[in-house]
């Protein structure tokens, strides 16, 4: 049986979720996709699950039924991609493939040479397709993100499923983000492909974590870009109840905070990764950090937290020892992160992976949305200039555009029916007949 996408090669220099799923759907319609992954550690996915990886996420099993899921019908390569060699084997691959897959660090991929412009120039009609955290411009371009931190925390997600008054709300699932921007970046692809035999060329194709999660609130944001409001302060300022049921209201909000609070707090005390937790700045904004591979960012967070004389204590120096002693250190971390205002707190841990929790005016006054122009100021024919959300998917030749407003209910019937061959008389007819309006 002939499949889809069987003439289509993928390089996939990728790990953990976002584009590995993204590949595994291109792989899944028959398309060749080559997996690179790092020569000596493999990708960090597979240690990620509990039982057969050794790591703390999801029911303990020695079946990686985690990493089956995210690169089935793959083939892996393991290379390094430090060493010359390893590139230009990248090269020569890319030389016949169809689509090129990252989520490299921005920094990362000019380091490697993996960036599309070199890219671009070994093979004009390669597509190039990559997940960013935070999108492609900005002041936290670079910034290293996971979709706990920005899809979930700093896009507004959290605060809009959390009722009004309440800080504390759902905790997130791994990968959720990511899968959402996989099934995005995948649509791009697609689009970039069907585009590549009308233009002759290949080009870039972005979509970005954080933007994802924007973009799955679009009816509540495009409610803030219309009114300033956010919707959860708006029912809670705008609740119509006598004084007797906001009274009743407010207590039942103080004691079911409070309970979450204690709950949280005993949850985040047992935590199995300290540096994947939530703390509180001394200004009471919450920020989720989710560094996934501890002992790459012990040292920073010594640091940042002016903790060094620990970097090297015993009770601290390992992954193993921080989690056996990870009440201790939740205390020292929590206390040590209330010492600090947010905006104090923004510069010390650009190169952690962390996000502070944004209500939705907060992602309207965002930097990064301004700098990537996700909310885009269109003219609307009945009420004027407005801002609007938008796509998610970015095409570097081909980028989708806002021409038109959502239309008035049948306003371009006639000139459909005019398009598709109908005459005047034969509309008339359909408007007799009440087949149309």
């Amino acid at each position: 049986m002939s499949k889809a996408l069987d003439d289509i090669k993928v390089i996939d220099v990728s790990q953990v979720a976002a584009v590995p799923m993204c590949a595994r759907h291109l792989a899944d319609f028959g398309a060749d996709v080559i997996h690179v992954e790092n020569a000596k550690t493999g990708d960090s996915w597979r240690n990620l699950q509990a039982g057969a990886g050794g790591g703390p996420a999801g029911t303990p099993s020695d079946i990686p039924y985690n990493w089956e899921a995210y690169n089935r019908n793959k083939r892996s390569l393991g290379l390094d991609l430090s060493k010359e060699n390893g590139r230009k084997i990248v090269y020569k691959l890319v030389k016949d493939a169809d689509i090129f897959l990252t989520n490299l660090r921005l920094s990362e991929r000019k380091k490697l040479g993996m960036e599309y412009e070199t890219l671009k120039k070994i093979n004009p009609r390669l597509v190039y397709g990559s997940v960013t955290g935070h999108g492609l411009n900005g002041p936290d371009n670079d910034m290293p993100a996971y979709d706990t931190t920005v899809y979930f925390a700093r896009s507004g997600i959290h605060h809009m499923l959390t009722f009004p008054g309440m800080a504390a709300g759902p905790d997130p699932r791994p990968a959720l983000g990511d899968n959402v921007a996989a099934l995005g970046l995948a649509f791009g692809l697609m689009t970039a492909l069907h585009a590549r035999d009308k233009i002759g060329q290949g080009q870039e194709v972005e979509t970005s974590l954080l933007y994802t999660g924007i973009y799955q609130l679009t009816f509540d944001m495009a409610g803030t870009l219309v009114t300033g409001e956010d919707h959860t302060q708006y029912r809670l300022d705008n609740y119509e109840g006598t004084e007797e049921e906001i009274k009743e209201r407010d207590e039942l909000i103080a004691g079911v905070q409070a309970a979450v609070g204690r709950l949280g707090a005993f949850y985040r005390a047992r935590h199995p990764n300290p540096l994947a937790n939530t703390l509180v700045t001394k200004d009471g904004k919450v920020v989720r950090f989710n560094a996934l591979q501890p002992d790459r960012y012990w040292t920073k967070f010594c640091k940042i937290f002016e903790i060094e004389d620990l970097e090297h204590d015993p009770k601290f120096a390992t992954i193993e020892a921080r989690q056996e002693n990870r009440k201790e250190l939740n205390h020292i971390l929590e206390e040590g992160f209330s010492k600090k205002t947010l905006d104090e707190w923004r510069p010390l841990i650009a190169d952690i992976p962390s996000s502070p929790f944004h209500t939705l005016v907060d992602v309207m006054n965002d930097p990064q949305a301004k700098a990537n122009d996700w909310f885009p100021t269109f003219d609307h024919p009945s009420y004027g200039p407005m801002k609007i959300m938008a796509n998610p998917i970015n095409l570097s030749e081909t980028p989708a555009t806002v021409r038109l407003p959502a239309p008035e209910f049948s306003q371009q019937t006639e000139e459909v029916l005019l398009e598709a061959g109908y005459t005047w008389d034969e509309i008339a007819q359909f408007q007799d007949e009440k087949v149309i309006p």
